[in-house]
């Protein structure tokens, strides 16, 4: 069952949710919508000839860093690591990412398949934006890049992602060894 609007702000209330900053100008009726940050993560194509997950061959990246009031331009088929102004999470509640319908409509993607926020994960989280349509589009720090929403659990789980998670202490440290198989963080 997810939380309504109503529901969302008395858990803000009692921390059981935690929204930094909380506006409720951004509560929709069952859903939170959160800002872009202003750090960005782009591959380097020219110095990376493959990418091999299995081999733990990832591609050369930059951070790039945006300011309040400028403006990061995504190319057409590109994809990058963004983050999000907000910082949240739960230790009751399994939090969703999704897209924003006015977005998607002009070809913005703003998570491949990382849209799960287990109970235990405090964060800024990070987006996987790409843009699938054929223009340029502007993205701006502070925008309104994707809605969260809370579910009940059927129970309280026996594991905390704090405690288990291979980005519980990192979120932007890229590439994490999941836990317990033996081989260390690849460095860019």
């Amino acid at each position: 069952m997810f939380l309504s609007d109503v529901d969302i702000k008395k858990a803000v209330k009692s921390g059981t949710i935690v929204l930094k900053p909380f506006d409720v100008k951004r509560l929709q009726p069952a859903s939170y919508d959160i800002l872009l940050g202003n750090t960005f993560l782009l591959n380097d194509a020219y110095t990376t000839a493959i990418i091999d997950p299995v081999e733990k061959i990832y591609a050369k990246t930059r951070e790039i860093k945006v300011r309040d009031g400028n403006e990061f331009i995504l190319r057409p088929g590109i994809s990058v690591l963004g983050s999000s102004k907000d910082f949240f999470g739960s230790n009751e509640y399994l939090i969703q990412l999704s897209g924003k319908s006015s977005l998607a409509r002009i070809g913005l993607m703003i998570h491949n398949t990382a849209g799960i926020v287990n109970p235990g994960h405090f964060l800024h989280i990070t987006l996987e934006i790409t843009n699938q349509n054929n223009i340029p589009i502007v993205l701006r720090p502070g925008m309104k890049i994707a809605q969260i929403t809370f579910s009940t659990l059927s129970s309280p789980p026996s594991q905390n992602y704090r405690k288990t998670g291979r980005f519980a202490k990192d979120n932007w440290k890229h590439f994490a060894s999941e836990k317990g198989s033996g081989k260390k963080r690849v460095k860019k």
